[in-house]
């Protein structure tokens, strides 16, 4: 699988590389960084280092810009799966409305598909997060449930839970879409 892909033309210029474990404390910087804090629940830099090393797990720096500066990172989930159900556990970004979320998911869906060969390619997203559902709903992913009040949130100190919605896209769907023109094969 190739972990270094431009984006097709059009997209915001992006890249993947695989993490080292120098980039952790960037890793960390991004994941607790009050713009994305809300969505995510962080992990401690251990999980981190066991995702870099699980070959269940593929943990990727987004590089984005012309010139591939670090603008996040990316963890799937489940490449070794043997129902072949590939979660994308997290994606962080640091900047925000420039379309690099969606050339992301783009880059992902064809990753699963084509290269992990994944039957089932899917996500959570807590409740609270309405840009990222909707994102992802325009990405042909679909709901398949709720998980009610199932994480705990605290945001500018209320506390509270967050109900996370479980989306996927399957395999057939991907490729009825890319034969619609809806997906850009890299």
């Amino acid at each position: 699988m190739s972990t270094s892909e431009p984006s097709p033309p059009g997209d915001t210029r992006l890249r993947l590389r695989p993490t080292m474990l120098s980039d952790l404390d960037f890793v960390g910087s991004v994941e607790t960084d009050a713009r994305n804090l809300p969505f995510i629940s962080p992990w401690e830099r251990t999980q981190h280092e066991g995702a870099l090393r699980f070959p269940d797990f593929r943990h990727f720096i987004v590089e984005a810009g012309p010139s591939y500066e670090r603008a996040g990172f990316i963890i799937l989930q489940g490449c070794r799966n043997p129902h072949r159900s590939v979660e994308l556990k997290r994606i962080v970004l640091q900047p925000k409305g420039q379309g690099l979320g969606r050339a992301c998911v783009r880059l992902l869906k064809a990753m699963a598909f084509r290269d992990l060969h994944a039957h089932r390619f899917w996500l959570d997203v807590k409740s609270l997060n309405v840009r990222a559902q909707a994102l992802y709903a325009s990405e042909g992913f679909i709901e398949e449930g709720r998980l009610r009040e199932s994480v705990r949130v605290s945001i500018d100190g209320a506390d509270g839970y967050d109900t996370l919605i479980v989306m996927s896209l399957l395999d057939r769907e991907y490729h009825a879409r890319v034969a619609l023109g809806q997906e850009t094969t890299l």
